[in-house]
């Protein structure tokens, strides 16, 4: 058990473990899940040093209409390296810069994605000292050998996902846009993690890591608190319908009631840059999904009216809720023949 300060408040928290039953690609995503920290008021292990009076201030602007595929400086020393659209399979990474070389946040996932982001990081002309991953899945590791030399930074729940055989033909079935490289990618494979992050720790002057859980229960946050940004990896995503397949999504909403309080800036996994309104949008859709008692009709209107890939993605979410408040941690119906797994 630990202790938790956040502001006025001590939160009591516990380790869980993930346990699905389940072979194949299943096992590969839920069985490698692993440890996290949950908790009623939020599921993130780390330092909070904002009191109850001195919580981000909202009113900074923050940046959201940035532009794609270009290694762009947000604050001192941060860049994003944003995809355009932030569908299945398409990600975002970054690099903060410090004195003795760069730290990469996410390594995206095919040649055609991570090669462009990898020239870009070399044109800056400094060491890549440390890649950070914020969780195991692939479109947000298979970049991680276009940086030999970086220590690869992950939780334990990560590091066992990457250590299994890479799953190929559900890769290819889910995201079939990428089909054509996988096989490539199979090939050239992932770096194994080199370094375990088992809660909060400070990685270098500028850089904290926050160990969380909600998207899967190794999710990883990077944290820089001079430049008042988060990388918020897959815990967050921003005009795109979140993916909760191996996540729990009444658990993940509380962990947004952490993350909105730790930088005004937020880095999402998928979608463009954003801050507390999208947080919150994306907390109320998740709280949808736990409410609509497993039919995805029940969510109701909102924000995610205009977001992307409701049609997969709603079942998959709502699908997963009911099963979690039934006692079963599954793979939901909807993503097994998402992944050829189950009947069409």
């Amino acid at each position: 058990r630990l202790l938790l300060e956040r502001g006025d408040r001590v939160l009591e928290v516990e380790e869980h473990l993930v346990g699905a039953e389940a072979g194949g690609f299943a096992e590969h995503l839920l069985v490698g899940a692993g440890r996290g920290v949950t908790g009623p008021a939020g599921q993130v292990a780390g330092a909070f040093r904002h009191g109850p009076d001195a919580s981000a201030d909202y009113g900074r602007t923050v940046a959201r209409d940035l532009p794609t595929e270009t290694l762009h400086e947000i604050a001192d020393g941060v860049f994003v390296w944003l995809l355009p659209g932030g569908e299945t399979g398409v990600a975002n990474a970054g690099v903060i810069a410090e004195a003795d070389g760069l730290t990469i946040v996410d390594t995206l996932m095919v040649r055609s994605q991570w090669a462009p982001f990898a020239a870009a990081v070399a044109e800056l002309d400094q060491p890549v000292r440390r890649c950070v991953l914020t969780h195991a899945h692939i479109d947000h590791v298979g970049g991680t050998r276009a940086f030999p030399a970086a220590a690869i930074y992950a939780t334990p729940a990560a590091s066992w996902v990457l250590d299994q055989p890479m799953p190929l033909d559900a890769y290819k079935s889910f995201m079939a846009a990428f089909a054509d490289e996988f096989d490539d990618l199979a090939e050239v494979g992932t770096r194994p993690v080199t370094h375990e992050v088992d809660g909060a720790a400070r990685l270098t002057e500028r850089v904290e890591l926050l160990t969380a859980s909600g998207h899967t229960s190794g999710d990883l946050m990077v944290l820089v608190e001079d430049a008042d940004v988060c990388f918020a990896g897959d815990l967050c995503f921003f005009g795109v319908t979140p993916l909760a397949f191996q996540g729990d999504p009444a658990a993940w909403a509380d962990t947004l009631d952490v993350l909105v309080d730790l930088a005004a800036t937020v880095v999402p996994g998928h979608g463009p840059v954003g801050g507390e309104p999208e947080i919150r949008d994306l907390q109320a859709y998740l709280r949808a999904c736990v409410t609509a008692g497993g039919d995805p009709a029940r969510i109701g209107p909102g924000p995610w009216d205009a977001w992307i890939d409701r049609a997969e993605r709603d079942p998959i979410n709502v699908e997963r809720a009911a099963l979690l408040a039934q006692g079963r941690d599954e793979m939901p119906p909807a993503m097994q023949r998402a992944i050829g797994l189950g009947e069409p």
